[in-house]
Order: C-alpha cells, then sequence, then structure tokens
C-alpha cells in the first residue's frame, strides 16, 4: 500500500497535485501535510476538488518546524515539497527564506527519516532575474527577490539531498511560470477580471512575454517527468514549465475576450502615469489600512518579460495538454463564476 505525501497539500497547486493522483488512481493514499486545512475560507472550487474521498489523510504542520514528529507514516513512494511563501509584494524578505529555504531543509530531512528516495519539488523562474532575454534551463540564474533567491537555495538543499545518495534518489525540479486556473486568485486572475470589468490598460507592454502554465498541465508536466526517470536512468531532472512559447500580455487579454465572447477596447495609459499613480494608492490604502491590486510592484511587472522556454518539455517529446485558449476554455468551464 503506497502513499504520497504532499507539502503544501492544500494550496491552489497541492489541491490539483491530490486531485490528479486520485483520478488517475496513482497512489493507495494521499497524504496533504499542511499549516492548516482546507476551509470555508478557501475557493469553493478548490474545496470541492479533494473532499470526501478515503483516500486523503490531512496532517498539520509545520514545514519551518522539525517534521520528524510525524513518526507513524510508512510506505512512503513519494513526497512532493510544495510548501512555499511566495506572493510578491506581500511578505518580509525575511519570511520567503524562513519557508521556503528552512522548509526544504526540514522536507529533506524528513525524507531521510521516512527512507522516501523521490522528490518533486516546485521551485519557480523567480531564480533568473529580470531581463527581456530568452531564458532556458541553461541560463545562469540570477535572483534579484528574496523570493528568487530563496527558491533557487531551496533548490541546491534538495539537490545536496539527492548527491548524499545519488544512485538511489531521484529528485524533479520543476521550475514553472505564472500557475494560473481554477481557484488560483492571483496575477491571471486578477488580469481576467480587470479585463472583463474594463478597468485593465496596456501600459506600451502588449509584447511584454509572461510565461505561464495551466494548473492541469503542470500536474501532468511533473508525474511525466518523474515517470521518465523510470524509462531513461536519470536521476535528476530540472526543466522550466511554460508554454510555449510564453504568451504576451496582449494574447493573454485576447483569449480572454474571445473565451468569455466580449469585446473589449482596452486603453493604452503611459507607463509613467500609471506607476505614479499606484504610488499615491498605495500610500493612501497603507494610511487608511485598506487592501487594494495597485501595488507598484505589481505595476513594474507589467512591463517586465519573463521569456522562459520549456527547452526540456520541448527537447524531450513532451506533448503539451493545454493552449492558452483551451486552458481559459476548461478554467471557464470548470469554475464559470470566476468569470463574471
Amino acid at each position: 500500500m503506497q502513499s504520497v505525501v504532499i507539502f503544501g497539500g492544500c494550496g491552489f497547486i497541492g489541491s490539483f497535485v491530490a486531485k490528479y493522483f486520485l483520478e488517475n488512481f496513482l497512489f493507495d493514499k494521499i497524504i496533504l501535510i499542511d499549516i492548516e486545512p482546507i476551509s470555508i475560507k478557501d475557493s469553493f472550487f478548490r474545496r470541492k476538488l479533494i473532499e470526501s474521498d478515503s483516500r486523503i489523510e490531512f496532517i498539520c504542520a509545520d514545514v519551518r518546524q522539525n517534521l520528524k514528529k510525524i513518526t507513524y507514516l510508512e510506505n512512503i513512494a513519494l513526497i512532493l515539497n510544495l510548501a512555499a511563501i511566495h506572493r510578491e509584494p506581500g511578505h518580509d524578505a525575511r519570511e520567503y527564506f524562513e519557508t521556503n529555504t528552512l522548509g526544504a531543509e526540514n522536507v529533506c530531512e524528513f525524507a531521510e527519516f521516512v527512507g522516501c528516495n523521490n522528490i518533486i519539488f516546485t521551485s519557480s523562474i523567480s531564480p533568473y532575474g529580470v531581463s527581456e532575454e530568452i531564458k532556458d534551463e541553461g541560463t545562469l540564474p540570477v535572483p534579484i527577490t528574496a523570493y528568487g533567491s530563496s527558491k533557487l537555495i531551496a533548490e541546491k538543499i534538495h539537490q545536496i539531498w539527492q548527491a548524499k545518495d545519488k544512485n538511489n534518489r531521484r529528485l524533479v525540479i520543476a521550475r514553472p511560470g505564472v500557475v494560473f486556473g481554477p481557484g488560483e486568485g492571483g496575477n491571471v486572475s486578477r488580469l481576467i477580471k480587470a479585463v472583463l470589468h474594463r478597468y485593465f490598460c496596456f501600459t506600451g507592454n502588449q509584447d511584454t512575454r509572461k510565461a505561464g502554465i495551466y494548473v492541469k498541465e503542470l500536474c501532468n508536466a511533473m508525474w511525466w517527468a518523474f515517470k521518465r526517470q523510470e524509462i531513461t536512468g536519470d536521476k535528476v531532472a530540472l526543466f522550466n514549465l511554460s508554454m510555449n512559447p510564453g504568451p504576451s500580455i496582449a494574447e493573454y487579454v485576447n483569449v480572454v475576450c474571445k473565451v468569455a465572447n466580449v469585446n473589449r477596447i482596452v486603453p493604452s495609459i503611459p507607463y509613467g502615469f500609471l506607476l505614479s499613480s499606484a504610488h499615491c494608492i498605495d500610500f493612501l490604502a497603507k494610511f487608511l489600512g485598506i487592501k487594494h491590486p495597485f501595488s507598484p510592484i505589481r505595476i513594474r511587472k507589467l512591463v517586465q518579460s519573463n521569456n522562459i522556454l520549456p527547452t526540456y518539455l520541448l527537447e524531450n517529446d513532451y506533448e503539451f495538454l493545454y493552449t492558452l485558449e483551451s486552458a481559459f476554455s476548461d478554467w471557464k468551464d470548470s469554475c464559470p463564476e470566476e468569470w463574471h
């Protein structure tokens, strides 16, 4: 009776990974370890994914703390480390390192403790840093944020774990771009709502490329990479997860309109004016204690390309399941309330 442990299993990606394993009958038991369970405050769609399945077990634990107190688990065939602090802005620099690097150390120690030789780790494209140049897995990482730095360190921690028993341990490291889909509530969700409710605008960034991946594609690709190791004998796989090529901002907007069957004339506002306005809104919002979506950091991201290529997937003949249009259509069909 084989089990899989998913750290961060109650989050957005973790919920879909658990559902993927359930639907494909890949494990007898799926153990979700997270700091808190999926609750009423989470997306209804996400709660609906994995509730009421006898193969699901939840364990409350914090990856920032020693995990060896979880002493009763047996026959762990695979560990997924999805636990992370990732939203930018929203956290102090210290918090990214506390969860992402210390968490990596504790998860790897846990793998040794339970005798599991297989780990899949979700990193990020953030270690590449910001540049208009095209990047793939051979590009030297140059992170410029605490999040990107913490993720790169976490990758090295997992690689050290694998190297301690390089003949028997297998490691998959996925570097996804922005992961989107039902219940996400992040950048792509905000873009959809902004376009549909007519408050999205271009800032001369129509051609800016943003590497992205549909959450169901991410689940399939990570499992494909893991199973491929059984065929090739490779012990370490590190790969980018993005559509090829990463869609431009204009392509995201056009596909939103096509899938939603609406016509939108999207205005263009000078970047300097928008950034200055965001600073003013941010200052007033902080003074009044109000949350808002117009952070200057998010405005800067609008004009910064993440032009990341999934070269590993392409060179090894991975067959993509979704285009941007089919991904958005599936999202709308699965969760239509997020497209109003």
